[in-house]
């Protein structure tokens, strides 16, 4: 595989280091040895520099070694995994400076630790190997946590849609319209706006639009978008070219993921574009009256969308950025689900906000408990379409989990998609019912709400007698099994 300049600097610098160190050399005392200042050693250490051949011809010969040895990729037995790391280009790949790690600092812990750590890296990196791990999924899996570091909440995108705001819709009302925004892209960004683009198009055709970069971007559409997921897709294309975000995924369903960088500025163009369709000052208001009500009222929430002619996931996004932040909600969880059938319900999208929350995200192929209002909805979705009813249908649950003190409050929504885009999805926020939720959610202990007892998946259930099991409880079984076996030993070994 090949391997960055900045990876080979990085190696470079570990093998200086550990020579160094067996040398018991200071920098001062390297330096007088070389003649290179005790600050260049140092940067030629942290993987900042990478010397002239002369240059390394001094320091091999002040550490011992040959030209060729100093200069091979190949590290020592102490330091073979962190190569492995940096020959998969790990440190390329991932945007470690978004969590406050350097590269150097992190390869410098790493290098002091004991073997055992080296092992453990060696075995994280077989793992990733053997279990097909794409490195898509990191991206994903980091993009969740930087969204978390910041509660979902992003002021200077807020302050720049103000600005646009400001420029564009001073004096005009919301809700805005997908001709008004259309017209933006046409006049100030050069777009050629396609709403037939992807008709005839049959490899396409899950698609809700495609961007064609140029001096004069085409936007081609798929004819069968409802308006507000027109609104949405111009909404993310102005996000895309006012944000200036570069580089960036040119469909509107992921095909394939390039860099952590593509799926940050999508998410941003994204967040743009909610907070565009839902400004803040308005939507905290209309959040601020549906959370006060005494019980559950889904006609509010329902005119809510109807008000913004959002979709169902753009006002979900929304009340994950603005719950935290103004209602100090803090933990909660939102999740999409997608079904093409009654029987597969596949997890899309997941976001959890202080803690990984019930329920996740699994690699494993088990089936995810059908109590959750989110497939349940999805079921009863079914039924909708049968009766060719396009409605959004809104569900409300409290979850209890088998063997867990958590308890949460489910709100779930879900429109019929159209056959030809795609498949059916729900969306749901699910805000852990403590103090804090308490205080804002009035209608939380509204009796009309049901509670529910569910799990994870079937597989891990130890509810034998549930209606709605779709597997048999394997994982569970096995684990008690296993117990069993632990308990029998301890027994036998206590005699």
């Amino acid at each position: 595989m090949a391997i960055s300049q900045e990876n080979v600097k990085l190696i470079f610098g570990l093998k200086v280091r550990q020579l160094r160190l067996e040398k018991g050399l200071s920098f001062a005392e390297l330096s007088k040895q070389t003649g290179l200042s005790a600050s260049y050693l140092n940067e030629i250490e942290k993987g900042k520099k990478y010397p002239k051949i002369e240059k390394i011809n001094i320091l091999s010969e002040a550490l011992g070694v040959s030209f060729d040895d100093l200069v091979s990729l190949q590290l020592s037995k102490k330091l073979a995994p962190l190569g492995e790391l940096l020959q998969s280009n790990l440190f390329k790949e991932l945007p470690l400076e978004l969590f406050g790690i350097e590269p150097p600092h992190l390869l410098d812990l790493l290098s002091n630790a004991p073997a055992k750590l080296g092992a453990f890296i060696s075995t994280l990196i077989e793992i990733s190997r053997n279990y097909g791990l794409r490195v898509e999924s990191l991206y994903l899996n980091m993009l969740r946590s930087f969204q978390e570091m910041h509660d979902n909440y992003f002021e200077s995108i807020e302050e720049d849609v103000e600005a646009f705001r400001n420029q564009f819709f001073k004096g005009i009302s919301y809700p805005y319209s997908f001709q008004q925004l259309e017209e933006i892209l046409k006049s100030e960004y050069h777009y050629q706006v396609l709403p037939k683009g992807l008709e005839y198009q049959q490899e396409l055709k899950p698609l809700r639009s495609m961007t064609i970069p140029g001096e004069k971007p085409q936007l081609l559409m798929n004819p069968k978008l409802t308006e507000s997921q027109k609104l949405f897709t111009m909404a993310k294309e102005l996000g895309y070219q006012n944000l200036k975000l570069s580089p960036r995924p040119f469909t509107s369903s992921w095909i394939s993921v390039n860099s952590f960088e593509e799926v940050l500025n999508n998410y941003k163009a994204s967040y743009f574009a909610c907070a565009l369709a839902l400004p803040e000052k308005s939507i905290v208001e209309d959040l601020r009256k549906f959370l006060s009500e005494p019980h559950f009222n889904a006609d509010l929430l329902l005119n809510i969308l109807e008000t913004y002619q959002c979709t169902p996931e753009m006002l979900m996004h929304r009340m994950t950025n603005l719950l935290p932040k103004v209602f100090g909600i803090k933990e909660l969880f939102f999740l999409r689900f997608s079904t093409s059938n009654e029987e597969n319900f596949k997890l899309t999208k997941e976001m959890h906000l202080s803690g990984l929350h019930n329920p996740h995200g699994t690699a494993l192929d088990q089936h995810y408990c059908r109590r959750w209002a989110s497939i349940e909805i999805l079921k009863e979705l079914r039924n909708q379409e049968r009766e060719e009813d396009d409605s959004v249908k809104c569900k409300v649950q409290r979850s209890q989990y088998v063997d867990s003190e958590n308890e949460y409050l489910i709100i779930s929504l879900a429109k019929p998609s159209n056959k030809n885009i795609g498949q059916n999805s729900s969306v749901s926020i699910g805000l852990l019912i403590n103090p804090a939720m308490k205080r804002k959610v009035k209608f939380h202990n509204d009796p009309v709400i049901p509670i529910r007892i569910v799990n994870e998946t079937c597989e891990t259930c130890p509810l034998y007698d549930c209606q709605e099991r779709a597997a048999p409880a394997q994982v569970y079984e096995e684990a008690q099994q296993l117990n069993a076996m632990k308990k029998a030993v301890a027994l036998l070994t206590r005699q």
